[in-house]
Formats: structure tokens, C-alpha cells, sequence
């Protein structure tokens, strides 16, 4: 069983924010980011229906419902780490993301606006 994401400091959260206003491509600030707001997800949202992919850095389940153990997931949301973050904070709504081609999303249950933002 994969290990869950755990959330980062709340200092270091915010010191990676404000790195990543200045320089948007870190890829250090980009890793821990992404896994602390995909950790806060897996808080918000428990489950196994949905699988949210954020490459190269991680993927996790969440959402209630049918549980998916193996193979390609009926429910998938695929996206960069720069739209992942700015969906997190509040940044960018989900429509826009959608609309504008900036994620991908198909199944049932992987409209996440219920869960976002996550700060």
C-alpha cells in the first residue's frame, strides 16, 4: 500500500509560496508544494474514486466512493504542478483550468471544487 502524503510546515509552505511568486519554475519549491497541497487533499477528501496526478511528482486517491485497486482508475484528474497550485490557493478557479486545456479530467466524481482551495 503506498504511504499517504503528510502535509509540510506551515514555515516552509509559506517560504516555498513566496519563492515560487518569484521564480514559478523551482523545482524544489514545485515538489514540496504540490505534495503538501495534494496531502491536504487526501485530508479533505478520503477515499479511492478519484486518482489526481500531478507528474513527476505524485499521485494520490481521494474522493468517497467505489474503490479502485488496480489498473487504469475509471476516475482521473491530470494536471502540472503550476496549475495543481494555483487551483490549491485559490489562484485559479476549476472552470478556467478545465476550459483552458490546463487539466484533463474524466470519470464521475472529478469536479474537485468542492475541496478547493485547500488553504
Amino acid at each position: 500500500m503506498p504511504r499517504r502524503l503528510t502535509p509540510a510546515p506551515a514555515a516552509e509552505v509559506s517560504a516555498a509560496l513566496e519563492r515560487h511568486r518569484v521564480d514559478p519554475d523551482g523545482s524544489e519549491d514545485l515538489r514540496l508544494l504540490t505534495k503538501h497541497f495534494l496531502a491536504l487533499l487526501q485530508q479533505r477528501a478520503p477515499g479511492n474514486s478519484v486518482e489526481v496526478r500531478v507528474p513527476p511528482y505524485a499521485a494520490v486517491q481521494v474522493v468517497p466512493g467505489v474503490r479502485h485497486t488496480r489498473g487504469t482508475p475509471p476516475a482521473v484528474v491530470e494536471l502540472d504542478a503550476a496549475t495543481w497550485i494555483a487551483l490549491a490557493t485559490g489562484d485559479l478557479a476549476w472552470d478556467a483550468a478545465r476550459s483552458d486545456g490546463r487539466l484533463r479530467a474524466s470519470g464521475e466524481r472529478t469536479d474537485l471544487t468542492p475541496y478547493l482551495p485547500l488553504r
